[in-house]
């Protein structure tokens, strides 16, 4: 499978029992399990306990503790409430014995109200822009095999990327990424939202550093504590959306961010915050 196949076949899992689910990691070299994908996997397992009339709106989540990428995550639903225009569902994702990470998510019938959305910013087009891999030759040998690794999402930076941001010590006050799965998606909405959220923790808690002239690096320590969306309108994850991110706050070792995602045509289609350890290492 290529990259985005191995994503879509972890998003999707395996259902074991009546709102239990079984979800696996990819093989790679890893300490410890990407947050999008528990997010995605998450999303996923409660999306699949619900009417399909009724698309998720929002999800509220925290990471307890690390995920152990050798071992299977099982994700136990439970089916709060079920009404006529709302759902809601409880979602647990369970390691050792332990809960890793914990959901709740919202989902809505949709019908017709008033509009109204912020303007999307003005930014240069994602085909303007260099891919990863394109971006990121002059620090490949820095990077080892995180550079030659398969990536599901095709990401686009319009400013520095982090890497580069750490080189220069540069100081920012805002991250804006085009992504977009790197291949066709299917058309269930349910896989379109749960690739935005694992998209969604790539770079929104790096977000924190920018004020501070950092980057990806061996500075601090960043682990995501809570993560939240709001998805407004429906979209395409295999199509361009552009996510403008900015830092909100860091203090005590936390830092919080929040980001729009906007459709390429400049439809604003989903929210995001996140808080996040981002511990300075003293050396």
């Amino acid at each position: 499978m290529n990259a985005l196949d191995e994503l879509v076949y972890l998003l999707e899992l395996e259902p074991i029992e009546v709102n239990i689910f079984r979800g696996t990691s990819p093989d790679e070299n890893r300490q410890r399990v990407f947050g999008g994908q528990v997010a995605g996997q998450a999303l996923m397992a409660a999306t699949r306990t619900v009417d399909d009339a009724l698309p998720a709106h929002s999800l509220h989540s925290y990471f307890l503790r690390a995920g152990d990428p050798r071992a299977p995550i099982l994700y136990e639903v439970d089916r709060i409430r079920d009404g006529r225009s709302f759902a809601t569902r409880r979602v647990v994702a369970i390691q050792h014995g332990r809960a890793i990470f914990n959901m709740q998510a919202s989902f809505h019938k949709l019908e017709d109200g008033f509009e109204h959305q912020i303007t999307m910013p003005e930014v240069p087009a994602p085909e303007s822009l260099p891919d990863f891999a394109t971006r990121m030759a002059p620090f490949k040998e820095q990077m080892g095999e995180w550079f030659d690794r398969p990536r599901p999402i095709d990401s686009r930076f319009v400013g520095l990327h982090p890497i580069e941001r750490r080189q220069a010590n540069a100081v920012t006050n805002r991250l804006q990424v085009w992504f977009k799965a790197d291949g066709v998606l299917g058309d269930d909405p349910a896989i379109h939202q749960c690739v935005a959220a694992y998209a969604s923790d790539q770079t929104l808690l790096d977000t924190t550093l920018g004020p501070h002239g950092l980057g990806w690096g061996e500075e601090v320590m960043m682990a995501s504590l809570d993560h939240a969306m709001w998805f407004h309108r429906s979209f395409r994850a295999d199509e361009w959306l552009l996510f403008d991110q900015h830092p909100m706050s860091t203090s005590g070792g936390r830092g919080l961010a929040r980001g729009e995602i906007y459709s390429a045509d400049g439809i604003l289609v989903a929210s995001a915050m996140q808080e996040g350890l981002i511990r300075p290492i003293k050396k």
